[in-house]
This record gives structure tokens, C-alpha cells and sequence, in this order.
């Protein structure tokens, strides 16, 4: 725009739309026809990565502890800094498979580097050099140099294998469903909730099975199962690639993003319409990538609307060009990801609350009595009682929950998406005060000479697992669902960067108390030994933070202003 122009800004038509060219957008074709042989390999893929995966993830707090012979503080530290990265790099693969090389390719390049991780791993179990020596009676030789790096270069391998697959892998197994067939999309709604069984059912094996056999018969072998799960996979993966129907990349979602920043920038003097169907819709131009609908236009954030706003200077071949001029829906896309923001910042907080269940809440089981009859009960089992728990509450919710909401609201839906999660983060205030609570009756059991049975932890679990069917599977269904057409993969890999600032957020706040509380004389909250420490303040800490999490969300929730698309 002109700067000396100011406010001369009369729309160039009557009707903005009128005589702009028509180019047709490019059509998704689906050459090959469908069959169900690819969706199941991803699912099949799916459910033997989630065991792989697990296998490491559930039970590296004990590994780092008994094996290496590390602190609870900076077990717990590393632990969450290594969970941090690997639910990072989904963002980089996202990035990566929408702008460059395609989902297929992202999980195959993504494949090399987790099986040479776990590759890695294994041998630091089975090689002696690797790994410390064991404990002889209260002596306990710490972990080298060399041996730390060993472990954590292949632990980060196998986050980079994870970004790619964990970014690519669902979004890929919906591409083998064509939307425009009523069948196929009928399939399509099946697929994802096999694919959310499929993810949960590795996760129940692996804290069941291989975190029994690693802590009662060997690392190594804990670690060899996971390794030979995630190879069979990948052998199945590279099998099934005639069947696939692979969509090549569109280029990159961030350039309309860019696009409305810098147009609304160069017309910041421009006065907006109050008409807003006076603003450029763009009909039959194709400005972005992938536009599929149009979205209603909104009242919020009316500065980035100049970025629609068409000059009387503007001649015909301007507004072809896209730079200069965005469509309201650029604009509103935009607008959308502004509007999440707030509440995805409160998904980080209760992310990191969530995360105490691969920490903290493990390093409390392994200080209470595990043995449940004759048999031991490892302490990350109880995350494996947390998938049951949320099967149970699954159950309970579609057809006792949805039913008398429905009937109250008048919802088709029972309750909306911001409700589901607004009652998840609500959920996480009991479940950390009941953790809180069990572990002041521990600590007054250790005193008088007992030890409390890691049954009692159940409750927490019990409330957690409640928590997350509420709020994770509607976070994962509103950041899809809200996200412009154009940037749903990366608006999907933002669900797993909140979980990588939550482990983030744990690492700081753990570091930052295991100094402060020792300054304040003893061994300070989070000790060696969780006996002489205080995991209870700990636990009451976070379920403030919680409260004031919840209470933040609420008040962004009840203004929130939903995706609307226009009728075609």
C-alpha cells in the first residue's frame, strides 16, 4: 500500500468477488483403490511402536536409579528433559512431512534413527562397559561420563525416530481414506478409534510385561523386546508400500500465516469496512495451499482484517497476487490460531501435571510396600492400571455421562469439547491432592516402622485416568477440529509440543526446588532417598498450580469464540 494514501480505502467493486478469475484449486485423486490392508498395517505398526516405545519411556526413572545410580532429583530431571524432546520433535516432523517430504517419506527416514536408538540402548544393558557397576551393600559406584553419554545419545535417537513417526504416522493412516466416498469415510472414524486402542493396548503391555521383566528378570532383555517389536514393524511398515496411498506435501502452512501479518502490517493505516462482506473473499482464487471452505468472519482481532481490505488503487492483477491482499479466510485462520493459544498454554500446565505419573508418582510406588499377595507389583505398572481405568471410564462416559448431558444441555454431543476439557483440568486438582495425601500417610507409616501398600495409590490413578478421558481425547479432537484446513497436521504436533514444555516445565521446577528447599537446611524436599525428603509438598505444589491453571482456563474458555465455516 501507499502510505500517502491513508485512509483512501473504497472498495474496488461493489462486490468484491465479482470479476475475479476463476482458477481451479488442485483435487485430491485417490489413483489406487482402497484397501484395508494399509490402515491395518499402521495400526498394526501403531501397536507394536507403542510397546517399543513404552518399553523405554514407563520404566527409565528406575533404569536411571538402579542401574546408573542416579539421584531422585536429577532422575527425575533427566527423565523429563529426555520426554521433552521426544514430544518436540514432532513439530519439526509435522513441519517437515506437510512442506517437504511427505509423511512416507518422514516415517522412513524417521524409522533409521529409532531402531539404531534402541539398537543402542539394548547394548548399554547388555555390555558391561556401559553401565556402572552394581551396589554392594550401601555402595553404589556412579555412572561415567562415557556411560551417561552412551544411554542419552541413543535415548535423543529414538526421540528424533519418534518425532517423525508420532507427527506422521495417524495423519498417514487417514490418508488411505477418501472423504468424498460415504464408505470409506464411514471407515475412516473407525480407524481412529483403533488407532487410539491400538496406542493404549502398547502401552498396557509394556507396563505390565516388560516392566516386570526388566526390574525381575533383565534390562537387557526388557529392552531386546522393544527393540524386536519396533523391527517387525518397521519390516511390515516397507512391506505394505504398494498398498499405500501416499499424498505428496502441499508446501509450507506457516506462508499464509506470513502473509496476513505482513499485508495487515502494510495497511495498518487502513481503515476497516464495517461491512465485512465488503472485505476480499476471494471466491475461485486460490491464495493458499489448501482452502477447501470458507470461514465466517469474526469481530476479534479486527486489525488483521486490513489484510482483506481491497484499495480503490488496487488494479486486477493485484489482487491476484497474494502478498498484497489475503482472503477473510486467511484472515480467520489466523484469528483461530490466536484464539487457541491461551487455552493450549493451559493445556501445557496441565500437561506437566499429568506428567508426574512417569516421575514422581513412581519414585513414591517404589518407596511403598509393591508386594500385592505373593506377587511384586512394579511401580510403573500402575500406569498399565491407569489405561484399564480410562477402558472404565470410556464406558461410563458414553453411556451414562454424554446420555444425561444430552438431556440437560440439549447438545447432540452431550457436552462441548471446551466443557470435556474444562472438566479434565478440573479432575487433575483431586488426583494430585489425593497423591499429596498418600504420601503424608507414608511418610508418618515409615516413621512407625511400616510401610504402606502401593495399592493406595490406585486413587490417584483412578482420578488421573478420568481426568484424561475428559480432556486429552477432546484436546486431540479440538486442536483437529479448530485448526485451519491447511495447518491440522501442525496444529496436531502442537498437542505433543505442550507435552514437550510440560516435561520442560517439571525439569525446571524439580531443579529449582532440590536447590531452594536445601537452602533452607536438610536434605531439601526431593532427596536421594524419598523417606528423609517431602514428595507430599511436592504434590501439594502442583495441585495449587492446578487450581489456578483450571480458574485461568475458565475464564478464556467461556469468551472463546468457535470455528464457524460458511455454508457452500
Amino acid at each position: 500500500m501507499d502510505a500517502e494514501r491513508g485512509d483512501a480505502q473504497l472498495p474496488l467493486l461493489d462486490h468484491p468477488n465479482q470479476l475475479q478469475p476463476q482458477v481451479s484449486s488442485a483435487n485430491q485423486h485417490f489413483s489406487k483403490p482402497f484397501s484395508w490392508k494399509a490402515p491395518a498395517i499402521v495400526l498394526a505398526f501403531e501397536f507394536l511402536e507403542s510397546i517399543a516405545y513404552s518399553g523405554i519411556a514407563l520404566n527409565l526413572v528406575v533404569y536411571l536409579g538402579t542401574v546408573l545410580h542416579g539421584s531422585t532429583a536429577s532422575n527425575a530431571a533427566n527423565v523429563d528433559a529426555w520426554n521433552g524432546a521426544t514430544f518436540l520433535t514432532p513439530v519439526l516432523g509435522a513441519f517437515l512431512a506437510d512442506t517437504y517430504w511427505g509423511k512416507y517419506k518422514t516415517i522412513a527416514i524417521s524409522i533409521v534413527f529409532y531402531v539404531v536408538g534402541l539398537l543402542v540402548i539394548t547394548a548399554s544393558a547388555v555390555i558391561p562397559s556401559l553401565r556402572p557397576a552394581s551396589c554392594e551393600g550401601t555402595s553404589c559406584p556412579p555412572a561415567t561420563g562415557f556411560q551417561y553419554f552412551a544411554l542419552f545419545a541413543s535415548l535423543y535417537l529414538v526421540s528424533l525416530g519418534t518425532g517423525g513417526v508420532k507427527s506422521a504416522l495417524l495423519p498417514f493412516g487417514a490418508d488411505q481414506y477418501n472423504d468424498s466416498n460415504l464408505e470409506e469415510s464411514k471407515k475412516k472414524q473407525l480407524f481412529f478409534s483403533w488407532f487410539f486402542i491400538a496406542v493404549n493396548l502398547g502401552v498396557f503391555i509394556s507396563g505390565t510385561v516388560l516392566v516386570w521383566i526388566q526390574q525381575n528378570v533383565a534390562w537387557s532383555l526388557g529392552f531386546g523386546i522393544s527393540l524386536i517389536c519396533l523391527v517387525i514393524a518397521t519390516v511390515a511398515f516397507f512391506v505394505g508400500t504398494p498398498v499405500y496411498r501416499v499424498q505428496l506435501p502441499t508446501g509450507s502452512p506457516l506462508k499464509s500465516i506470513i502473509m496476513v501479518c505482513v499485508a495487515s502490517f502494510k495497511k495498518r493505516k487502513v481503515a476497516v469496512p464495517a461491512d465485512s462482506t465488503l472485505l476480499f473473499q476471494g471466491d475461485g482464487i486460490e491464495l493458499s495451499n489448501t482452502v477447501p471452505n470458507k470461514l465466517a468472519h469474526t469481530d476479534e482481532f479486527r486489525c488483521l482484517d486490513k489484510a482483506a481490505v481491497i484499495l480503490e488503487d488496487q488494479d486486477i492483477k493485484d489482487i491476484c497476487r497474494p502478498w498484497p491482499l489475503c482472503t477473510v479466510t486467511q484472515v480467520e485462520e489466523v484469528k483461530i490460531l490466536l484464539r487457541m493459544l491461551p487455552i493450549w498454554f493451559t493445556g501445557v500446565l496441565y500437561s506437566a501435571a499429568m506428567c508426574q505419573t512417569a516421575t514422581t508418582f513412581i519414585q513414591q510406588g517404589n518407596a511403598m510396600n509393591t508386594k500385592i499377595g505373593s506377587f511384586s507389583v512394579p511401580a510403573a505398572s500402575l500406569n498399565s492400571a491407569e489405561v484399564i481405568f480410562m477402558m472404565v471410564w470410556v464406558a461410563f462416559q458414553d453411556s451414562i455421562v454424554i446420555p444425561i448431558a444430552r438431556r440437560y444441555t440439549g447438545n447432540p454431543a452431550g457436552l462441548t469439547l471446551l466443557q470435556r476439557m474444562g472438566i479434565g483440568r478440573f479432575l487433575a486438582i483431586p488426583a494430585l491432592g489425593a497423591a499429596a495425601l498418600v504420601e503424608m500417610w507414608r511418610l508418618r507409616s515409615v516413621k512407625a516402622g511400616q510401610n504402606l501398600s502401593i495399592g493406595w495409590q490406585l486413587p490417584q490413578f483412578v482420578i488421573l485416568a478420568c481426568s484424561d478421558v475428559f480432556c486429552g481425547i477432546a484436546q486431540l479432537e479440538f486442536f483437529y477440529s479448530e485448526a485451519p484446513a491447511s495447518m491440522r497436521s501442525l496444529c496436531s504436533a502442537f498437542q505433543f509440543l505442550a507435552m514437550s514444555l510440560a516435561y520442560y516445565v517439571n525439569t525446571l521446577l524439580i531443579s529449582i526446588i532440590a536447590v531452594v528447599t536445601k537452602m533452607w537446611g536438610g536434605q531439601g524436599w526431593l532427596p536421594a532417598d524419598v523417606n528423609d525428603g517431602h514428595l507430599d509438598y511436592y504434590f501439594w505444589l502442583w495441585t495449587v498450580i492446578s487450581v489456578v491453571n483450571y480458574v485461568v482456563y475458565t475464564a478464556f474458555a467461556k469468551n472463546y469464540t468457535v470455528k464457524k465455516v460458511v455454508p457452500q
